[in-house]
C-alpha cells in the first residue's frame, strides 16, 4: 500500500457509474481518483442511505493517501437497479463490486473497505466471501449476527430502533421507486403513522398490525433464532473472513456487543469510546460531557483508520476510554485480563454490597402493567428522538413503584468497573412469563443517578434464576459516588412489552395484555469487572 502523499493533486470524479452484478442488475456509485498516476488500491464503501453516509467518508484523506475511492449505493437505492432486501444481497453484491473494480485499468488489484453501521455490515459481508483482492477492512459500530443483538436482545424485541429503521429504510424504497417514475402515492399511507407519530406507532397493539414495512412481519413473527435468521446469519459467517478487520465501538451504541463479538472471533485493532450510535465525532453523549479529548478527532481515528487500511497500523491491540476518569487507554487485550469479578448483592430494603445478605430474606416484589411500561431513558438507543440515548438521570424512573433500585455506600475511593457486565437474578411471576430488566447506574454526589449500561432478558418460564446481559462498560465510580442496580421488567419503547400470556409477543392485543406480579429474591447479585487501581 502507498504511503501518504500530501503533494497538490487533480482529482476525476465519475458519477452514476454502473457496476453490473452476477444476476445482471446494475448498481451505481461513484469513483474519485488522481488524474495522474495509477494503478491505485481502492477504498470502497456501499450503503443503502443514499449519499448522506458517505460524508463520513475520509475522502479528501483517502486520495492523499493514494486510493481511489469508490462509493456506491446498494441496490434498490440511490441511482442503482434491483430491489433492497435488508442483508439479503450484501454479501454477493459487495464480492462483485470488487470484482468489477479490480478489472478497471485504473486498479492495481486490491481493494479495502471501510464503514459504519450497515456500511460496515455489507463490508463484513462481503469479506465473508473471500474475495480475490481485499485486502482489509474497518467496521465500526455494527452486529455480528442479525438476530441477536440487532433485532433481539435477550429474547426481546428492540421495537424502537426496528420500528425507526423499518420505516425509514420503506420510505427510501418508496422515494426510488417513485424516482424510477412508480405511482407510489397510496403506497405512503399505511407508513404515514410510522413515520409522523412514531410514539404512538411503538404503542401499536397487536404488533402485526404495523404496516408499510415490507420486512415487518418477517422480523417480528420471528422471535426465535430460527432458520429465517440462520439463512441471513450465512451471509456473514466469520469462519470464512480472511482479511484483517479494525473495529470501532461506542460505550453507549446498541451494537457493542456485536463490535466486541466481531472483534472476539475475528481478532484485530478494536477502539471504544463514550459514543452513542451517532455521537463518536463529538466530546458528549447525553447528558454528559466527557470533553474534547473523547472524541475521535482527538485520537487521531481517521488518521488510524487509512493507516491500518495501509497496512501500516502500529497502534494499540485495545484502545479503550475510560469513564469516570475520562482518559483513553491502551490495553494489550479485551477483556482486560487483570479484571476481578465481582459480585454485589441485591439485600433486602435496597442495599447493593459485596457481602451476601442473610439468609431467609423475604423476596423484594412490584406489580408490572404493560399497559404502563417503563420508559426508556438513556442508554445504548436508536430512537425516533435521538435526545434519548446515553447517560440520562434517572430519578424520574426510580420514582417509579415498578422499579426497584439497590443502592451500595458512598465508595470510599475510586472503582473501576470495566469488563463485562451481568446481573444474576433469581426471580418469578404471577404470569406465565415475564421480562426482567437491569440497569447499572452511577450516583453522583449530588443527587444525579446516570445511566451506565442496561439488558434485558425474556423468560419463558414463570420463576427461575436468569442472566441479564449487560454487555460491557468501562467506568470509575469515584469517591463519594454511589453504585445502583435498578431491576424492573420493562424497558420500553427501547422493547416491546412482554404480555405476559406466553403466547407470541407480537400476537398480543390491548385487551390480553397481563398484570404481572414481580419477586426478586435477595441472593441475586451484579458481577462487575473490578480493576485493580
Amino acid at each position: 500500500m502507498p504511503k501518504l502523499d500530501r503533494s497538490p493533486m487533480r482529482v476525476t470524479a465519475e458519477y452514476d457509474t454502473p457496476m453490473p452484478m452476477r444476476d445482471g442488475t446494475v448498481l451505481r456509485g461513484s469513483v474519485h481518483r488522481r488524474a495522474e498516476g495509477g494503478p491505485f488500491p481502492a477504498l470502497l464503501a456501499r450503503s443503502p442511505y443514499g449519499e448522506g453516509p458517505f460524508r463520513a467518508i475520509p475522502l479528501t484523506a483517502a486520495l492523499e493517501a493514494g486510493f481511489a475511492v469508490v462509493l456506491q449505493h446498494c441496490r434498490g437505492r440511490g441511482t442503482s437497479d434491483g430491489e433492497f432486501r435488508p442483508w439479503l444481497d450484501e454479501g454477493d453484491d459487495g464480492h462483485d463490486t470488487i470484482a468489477w473494480i479490480t478489472a478497471q485499468p485504473w486498479s492495481n488489484g486490491e481493494v479495502v473497505m471501510t464503514g459504519m453501521s450497515y456500511l460496515a455490515g455489507c463490508a463484513l459481508q462481503a469479506a465473508a466471501t473471500r474475495p480475490p483482492g481485499l485486502k482489509a477492512v474497518y467496521a465500526a459500530m455494527t452486529p455480528h449476527d442479525f438476530h441477536d443483538g440487532l433485532k433481539y436482545h435477550g429474547g426481546a424485541l428492540a421495537l424502537g430502533s426496528a420500528l425507526n429503521w423499518g420505516a425509514m429504510q420503506a420510505a427510501l424504497g418508496l422515494m426510488h421507486a417513485a424516482e424510477a417514475g412508480e405511482d407510489v402515492g397510496a403506497a405512503f399511507g399505511p407508513l404515514l403513522p410510522a413515520m409522523t407519530d412514531p410514539a404512538a406507532a411503538v404503542r401499536t397493539l397487536p404488533l402485526d398490525a404495523v404496516e408499510g414495512i415490507p420486512w415487518w412481519h418477517d422480523w417480528i413473527s420471528h422471535p426465535e433464532r430460527d432458520a429465517y435468521w440462520q439463512g441471513l446469519a450465512e451471509t456473514l459467517r466469520h469462519d470464512r473472513i480472511e482479511a484483517p478487520v479494525m473495529h470501532v465501538a461506542g460505550w453507549f451504541d446498541l451494537f457493542l456487543s456485536g463490535t466486541l463479538e466481531n472483534h472476539r472471533r475475528l481478532g484485530g485493532p478494536l477502539v471504544i469510546g463514550p459514543w452513542s450510535h451517532l455521537t463518536s465525532a463529538s466530546s458528549g453523549t447525553g447528558r454528559l460531557d466527557f470533553g474534547f479529548s473523547a472524541s475521535a478527532q482527538a485520537i487521531q481515528l481517521e488518521q488510524r483508520q487509512l493507516a491500518f487500511l495501509q497496512g501500516r497500523d502500529t497502534g494499540p491491540a485495545v484502545k479503550i476510554f475510560v469513564m469516570g476518569d475520562d482518559v483513553w487507554r491502551d490495553e494489550e487485550s479485551w477483556p482486560l485480563a487483570r479484571a476481578v469479578e465481582t459480585r454485589y448483592h441485591l439485600h433486602p430494603g435496597g442495599l447493593l454490597s459485596p457481602d451476601p445478605p442473610a439468609p431467609g430474606a423475604e423476596p423484594a416484589t412490584f406489580t408490572f402493567d404493560p399497559r404502563d411500561p417503563v420508559p426508556t431513558t438513556g442508554g445504548p438507543t436508536l430512537l425516533a428522538d435521538p435526545t434519548n440515548v446515553g447517560p440520562q438521570d434517572q430519578r424520574d424512573v426510580e420514582r417509579r413503584a415498578d422499579v426497584l433500585c439497590y443502592t451500595s455506600e458512598a465508595l470510599g475511593s475510586d472503582l473501576e468497573v470495566t469488563g463485562p457486565v451481568t446481573v444474576t437474578l433469581r426471580a418469578g411471576t404471577s404470569a406465565a412469563c415475564t421480562d426482567w430488566t437491569a440497569k447499572l447506574v452511577n450516583v453522583h454526589p449530588d443527587g444525579r443517578a446516570m445511566s451506565v449500561t442496561d439488558g434485558i432478558v425474556r423468560t419463558t418460564t414463570a420463576a427461575g434464576t436468569y442472566t441479564v446481559d449487560l454487555v460491557a462498560t468501562s467506568q470509575v465510580f469515584k469517591a463519594g459516588h454511589r453504585i445502583r442496580v435498578q431491576i424492573s421488567s420493562s424497558n420500553f419503547p427501547r422493547f416491546d412489552r412482554n404480555p405476559g400470556t406466553g403466547r407470541p409477543a407480537a400476537l398480543a392485543t390491548e385487551a390480553e395484555l397481563v398484570v404481572q406480579r414481580q419477586r426478586v429474591f435477595p441472593d441475586s447479585f451484579i458481577t462487575l469487572p473490578v480493576v485493580p487501581r
